[in-house]
């Protein structure tokens, strides 16, 4: 009880880590390359050093979940295939736009997939998120699938919007100090409604320190 205690006590900040590691590596990388003034090509390389360093990160942060949580989830496999892919879109072609049309596409995706499974009576974050809420109803399991769906587009729709207007640093920042914080705050609101619906105290403490990843 106490192992099994102790393990689940430090997932929270290990999911987090997982989760958003590989971007801070990407955004470390992508300063230390970039040049001082303004440089087409030394911008274009820095970006691709950056990419690289993420494809990198996000595999070893796959590998660190499956090695210290013992499992590796769908979200992860999904995010770190865009990752590698779109990432090797952006060295092969040198356009930092594949890398940040990959969390637009993951947002739609996930998006319509729990707002389709909630029309059909499906809660799809049950299975994703397994039994990680204990004592939530079924009722609850589909509102929170729903309102993980609209804000999950909403993203999509925020990404876009700031990667049309914004420099690709400033999106880099943005991914951090915008999309980071929104996904926390989303996920504390989500608590009133959840404990209505028969999730437990313990189920809190897991949503806080576990929410869905935001790309």
């Amino acid at each position: 009880m106490t192992d099994n205690g102790k393990k689940t006590k430090g997932t929270g900040w290990l999911n987090v880590a997982v989760d958003y590691g590989p971007l801070l590596v990407f955004l470390g990388v992508y300063r230390w390359s970039a040049p001082e003034e303004a440089a087409p090509i030394a911008e274009l390389a820095a970006v691709i050093k950056g990419t690289i360093a993420f494809m990198v990160a996000a595999v070893i942060a796959l590998a660190v979940s499956k090695w210290r949580l013992g499992k590796v989830s769908p979200m992860l496999w999904f995010s770190t295939a865009l990752i590698v892919g779109f990432g090797a879109l952006t060295v092969f072609f040198g356009d930092p736009t594949f890398v940040q049309l990959k969390p637009t596409i993951i947002y739609t995706i996930f998006g319509v997939a729990l707002l389709i499974g909630v029309w059909r009576g499906r809660a799809l974050l049950q299975i994703l998120l397994e039994a990680a809420f204990e004592g939530l109803s079924q009722q609850g399991w589909l509102k929170l699938s729903r309102n993980w769906g609209i804000f999950f587009l909403l993203l999509a729709i925020l990404n876009e919007t700031l990667r049309a207007q914004m420099s690709f640093e400033g999106w880099l920042w943005a991914k951090l100090w915008v999309f980071l914080p929104l996904t926390f705050l989303f996920t504390f609101s989500q608590i009133p409604m959840l404990l209505k619906h028969g999730l437990s105290l313990e189920g809190v403490d897991e949503e806080t320190r576990n929410p869905p990843p935001a790309g």
